[in-house]
C-alpha cells in the first residue's frame, strides 16, 4: 500500500440505538459479541468503532457500568489498535442532563454528541457550556453530530463564541435519517459541505443503500468516513452484508481503488486530535499524551 495515499479515517458504527436481532442476526449486542465484531472489522480496516451498548431488555442505554463492561471487553480483544468512540445519543430515552452526566461518569477518551439534542433543554445550557469546556480542557476526542444545515450553523455560532472549545471541531455530517426511513444520497453532500467552516475536520455516514456511495464521495472531498449496521445493513450489490466487518472492507477496497487508504488507529487519533503534535501511539486511556 503506497504510503503517499491519503489516509481517511474508516470508523464502524455495528449496532446504533435501535436495531436488533430481528433487523440482523449478526447485530452485535452484548460485550463479548461486540469485542468480536472489533477484532473481525479492524482486520477488515477500521481504525475507530463508534459504540452503542444497550440494557438487559436490548434498548439503548448510557449506563457507564454498561460501557465499561464492552470497551473492556473489546481492548481485552484488540489491545489499543482501535480508537473506542462512545455515543452520547438520546435515541428519545435520555434528556441533556441525562447524556451529560453519564459523559461525565464514564470520562471517554472519545465520544460523539449532537449540540441539538444538549441545547434543546434551555435551563441546562448553562451546565452544557461547562460540560464541552470540560471535555476541552482533557482533551477529549469530541465529534459533533450534524443532521442538517442548522445544526452546522448551531455548532459556528457556539465555536464563535467559545463555547466549543475546540480549535478545529471535528462533524459528523449525517446523510438520511433512520426515524423517517429517509436514506441518504450524494447529493446532499454538497451543500453541507461547502458550509463546513476551513480548517474543521469532517466525516460521513449516511443511511440506506447508496451509503457506499455517500462516504465514497466524501472521502474524495477530504473527508472521513463511517458505516456499519447502524446505518445500512446492505452492500452495494443489495445483498445483505454478512457482517459489519463486510461493509468495512467494501468500504476499504472502495478506498483504495480511489486512490486513498484506510488510515491506521495511529493516524485516525492524529487526524482527530485538535492540536498539530500527536502522540506515538494510540492510548484508550483518555489520559494526555
Amino acid at each position: 500500500m503506497s504510503a503517499d495515499r491519503r489516509p481517511v479515517a474508516l470508523a464502524v458504527a455495528p449496532n446504533g440505538a435501535r436495531r436488533s436481532r430481528a433487523d440482523h442476526p449478526a447485530l452485535p449486542l452484548s460485550p463479548v459479541e461486540l469485542a468480536e465484531c472489533a477484532e473481525a472489522c479492524l482486520a477488515a480496516g477500521a481504525s475507530m468503532l463508534h459504540l452503542h451498548v444497550r440494557d438487559a431488555a436490548g434498548r439503548h442505554s448510557l449506563d457507564p457500568d454498561r460501557y465499561r463492561a464492552a470497551l473492556d471487553a473489546i481492548r481485552d480483544r484488540v489491545g489499543n489498535a482501535l480508537l473506542l468512540q462512545v455515543t452520547t445519543e438520546s435515541a428519545g430515552l435520555f434528556g441533556p442532563a441525562e447524556q451529560i452526566a453519564a459523559a461525565r461518569a464514564l470520562a471517554p477518551e472519545a465520544l460523539s454528541l449532537s449540540i441539538r439534542e444538549l441545547w434543546r433543554d434551555p435551563a441546562v445550557r448553562d451546565d452544557a457550556a461547562a460540560f464541552l469546556q470540560d471535555l476541552g480542557a482533557r482533551d477529549a476526542l469530541v465529534q459533533y453530530i450534524v443532521y442538517d444545515a442548522a445544526d452546522l450553523a448551531l455548532c459556528a455560532r457556539l465555536h464563535a463564541d467559545g463555547t466549543l472549545p475546540q480549535r478545529m471541531p471535528h462533524v459528523l455530517l449525517v446523510l438520511g435519517a433512520y426515524a423517517e426511513q429517509r436514506s441518504g444520497e450524494p447529493s446532499e453532500l454538497v451543500p453541507l459541505v461547502a458550509a463546513v467552516p476551513t480548517d474543521w475536520r469532517w466525516s460521513v455516514c449516511a443511511f440506506g443503500g447508496a451509503e457506499l456511495q455517500c462516504v465514497a464521495a466524501a472521502a474524495l472531498l477530504g473527508g472521513h468516513v463511517r458505516v456499519g449496521f447502524e446505518n445500512n445493513l446492505a452492500l452495494p450489490s443489495g445483498q445483505r452484508a454478512t457482517d459489519n466487518a463486510d461493509a468495512v472492507r467494501t468500504c476499504r477496497d472502495a478506498l483504495t481503488m480511489l486512490g486513498l487508504r484506510a488510515a491506521s488507529c495511529i493516524e485516525t487519533r492524529r487526524l482527530f486530535r485538535d492540536v498539530s503534535e500527536a502522540p506515538a501511539t494510540c492510548n484508550p486511556s483518555g489520559d494526555s499524551p
